[in-house]
């Protein structure tokens, strides 16, 4: 195999691809990326046997062929090499980059040993905007739990809902439900969100298929494919945890709430609450940590119902802020001790349901 191609755009491509590469694996042919070179294109795979990602690049192509390079140490070689044209091609069991004098001369791992890596997930496919999906996700990702020893919880529910498609995680003190408005689909699947939190740093974000098969959900775009095995577990049932409504009704400026609460927790800590005493015309921000000090704030806002104090975790409150894509943020509450909801001003297609924390 030998090709030749521009520094940045090989090194872009092996970096998307060793996304994939585990940072410690038992196998140690899982280190590297299996490079295939036919027809002009150069085709790399990365994996860790639970994610793969697949990367494309046209490239000047000497000698077609395959082999498989140390992911990590191939991608920062090239991305070292001075700018301009690099060469990559294998020879007696190694590896020769080269790029305007330097040269790295890297030992070829087994092609053979390679796991078999097949086409996209089969199953029922939607076309939609990568953009729009990388940013639902990664406003419902902020509640997906990262603990491995409750699996279920890591994953995001993709979910059929009317003429949209519904994104749901929780990791059981949070809930965040979004919904993407003009995408038909049938069913629900469980898909881990470490993998989907990887979309835009491996395929982008242009015009993307997602297939959610059986056993796997694929994303694919023009510049390549992600492949993850769903999680096989049934996800809680989320909708009982919806209110039907609440009694009081908070609006707030975002980005002013945003730095409120960021300034509340210089004082506190994960585990000190951030209270909110919310009345005519706004809201009380305060926190009390005992060895430390206290810190309050008034901030003007939007309010109807009783008056009433609820406290919330203050990185949990935080995270449902940031999450809201809009310029006012909302808070429904109706008691201390239930659940309060985080929504934009202007639409509810994303919701934050969050737990309180008893005072």
């Amino acid at each position: 195999m030998r090709i030749r191609a521009e520094r940045d755009d090989l090194a872009d491509v092996l970096a998307r691809a060793g996304r994939a590469v585990a940072t410690r694996s038992p196998l140690p042919i899982l280190q590297g990326v299996l490079c295939e070179v036919s027809g002009g294109k150069l085709t790399v795979t990365g994996t860790d046997n639970e994610v793969t990602v697949r990367t494309y690049l046209d490239v000047e192509v000497t000698e077609e062929g395959r082999t498989v390079i140390p992911a990590k140490l191939a991608a920062e070689a090239v991305r070292k090499l001075p700018a301009g044209a690099v060469s990559l091609a294998s020879s007696d069991g190694h590896i020769e980059i080269t790029g305007n004098g330097p040269q790295f001369r890297l030992r070829e791992m087994a092609v053979d040993d390679y796991p078999k890596i097949g086409d996209a997930a089969a199953g029922e496919q939607v076309s939609l905007d990568g953009g729009n999906l990388i940013g639902a996700l990664t406003q419902v990702g902020v509640a997906a739990s990262t603990d491995d020893a409750r699996p279920t919880l890591t994953g995001v529910l993709f979910e059929a809902n009317e003429e949209s498609l519904r994104l749901v995680a929780t990791d059981s003190y949070r809930l965040a439900v979004k919904d993407v408005p003009g995408v038909a689909t049938q069913g629900s699947k469980l898909v881990p969100y470490r993998a989907l939190r990887e979309l835009g740093r491996t395929v982008g974000a242009g015009s993307m298929d997602v297939t959610l098969g059986e056993r796997e959900a694929s994303f694919v775009t023009g510049q390549g494919r992600l492949t993850v095995r769903i999680i096989d577990s049934t996800f809680p049932n989320y909708r009982q945890l919806l209110p039907d409504g609440h009694t009081n009704r908070l609006v707030l400026d975002k980005a002013a709430f945003l730095e409120a609460v960021d300034r509340a927790s210089l004082v506190a800590e994960d585990h000190i609450p951030v209270r909110l005493a919310m009345h005519s015309g706004g809201v009380e921000l305060s926190v009390i940590r005992q060895e430390v000090g206290e810190a309050s704030e008034l901030l003007e806002g939007e309010y109807s119902g009783d008056d009433m104090t609820i406290a919330f975790n203050t990185r949990y409150l935080r995270d449902g802020i940031t999450a809201v894509d809009d310029e006012h943020v909302v808070i429904e509450t109706s008691d201390p001790l239930k659940p309060g909801l985080l929504h934009g001003g202007s639409s509810e297609d994303f919701r934050y349901l969050l737990m309180p924390v008893r005072l």
